[in-house]
């Protein structure tokens, strides 16, 4: 509860010192009665009145506090807060290839990816979010939704093996495009995950940049892992032939669209990544508040009239003073 008028309630300071007042003032009040004995008049039992000689003043008192609180407008507020946003559709783009095993990330690339990529998914508010993996052939794991526990799940449940063995970048890119071709949102906005070479798909991967282009989608590149090489062998099984990024063609195509290429050595690094792009495609969310105000002075005022209607009577009736 607040007061629209909270100056009057600096009055409630008077009501102790009236009370001291009165009270001072009934120690020398002179009785109602005379009596040629006073010892005959102490030795009569008090009758109710006499107990209840105070009550006009403690009624009166009571009144003052009822009215200047009233005078105060106490009020409740309701308050309504709207959210409109205009949302971003985000295609998140995931390399599956075999070469995301690497451990270079902890455990690995591929399972890191997963990690930050939730984590990002959770940090959005109003973005549909869908995504997009890949080797040899793309497929869409998830279209655009705002349900982001289900697309945290439907992350976390890509596996690998389950696509033919490859690095087809263009292919995925024109199948993230093809996604948010019929978006009508303001920003459209593919993040490609990436540790290596397009090396398969019918597509390359400045054509789907030039289509991304002209259908007003931005990718952000990232390219994950250090220098390429060989990674295990000896007692701890085959060697595995780990790709170098190619820097390049990823930073063409980001470029091309508007966007940016990311260079992730580490989980640290992509983690960064992830953070700034989120800062880059920020959603704009307008609050409109409304407030319902609800006056409730007469929950003090109502009892006021009552206080001292209840003293009117008393003082002449029941509490009348002889002269």
């Amino acid at each position: 509860m607040s007061f629209a008028d909270p100056i009057f309630l600096l009055g409630l300071l008077a009501v102790p010192l009236l009370a001291w007042a009165a009270w001072k003032q009934s120690r020398r009040t002179a009785p109602g009665l005379r009596y040629s004995a006073t010892a005959d008049a102490e030795a009569l039992p008090k009758t109710l009145g006499t107990r209840l000689k105070g009550l006009p003043t403690v009624l009166s008192l009571l009144a003052l506090t009822l009215s200047l609180t009233a005078l105060a407008r106490p009020q409740r507020h309701d308050v309504t807060v709207e959210r409109t946003a205009e949302g971003i559709d985000i295609m998140l783009v995931l390399d599956v290839s075999t070469s995301m095993t690497a451990e270079d990330f902890y455990p690995n690339r591929f399972e890191a990816a997963k990690v930050v990529g939730a984590d990002f998914i959770a940090g959005r508010v109003s973005d549909r979010i869908g995504l997009v993996v890949f080797a040899a052939q793309a497929y869409t794991q998830a279209p655009l939704t705002l349900d982001y526990p289900f697309l945290r799940r439907m992350l976390f449940e890509v596996r690998m093996g389950l696509i033919e063995d490859g690095t087809a970048i263009g292919t995925a890119l024109a199948t993230a495009t093809a996604r948010l071709r019929d978006s009508e949102a303001e920003s459209k906005v593919i993040i490609l995950l990436t540790d290596g070479q397009n090396n398969r798909g019918e597509i390359d991967p400045t054509t789907a940049a030039e289509v991304a282009e002209a259908l007003g989608v931005k990718i952000y590149a990232i390219g994950v892992g250090g220098e390429g090489g060989r990674e295990g062998g000896g007692i701890f099984g085959p060697f595995m032939q780990v790709p170098e990024v190619d820097e390049a063609t990823l930073r063409e195509v980001a470029g091309k669209t508007g966007g940016r290429y990311f260079r992730a050595t580490d989980a640290e690094a992509l983690r960064s990544i992830y953070d700034a792009i989120s800062e880059l495609e920020r959603t704009e969310i307008e609050e409109t508040s409304y407030v319902d105000v609800e006056e409730r002075y007469q929950w003090f005022l109502w009892p006021a009239f009552g206080v001292i209607l209840l003293n009117i009577l008393l003082v002449n009736t029941r509490l009348r003073r002889v002269p």
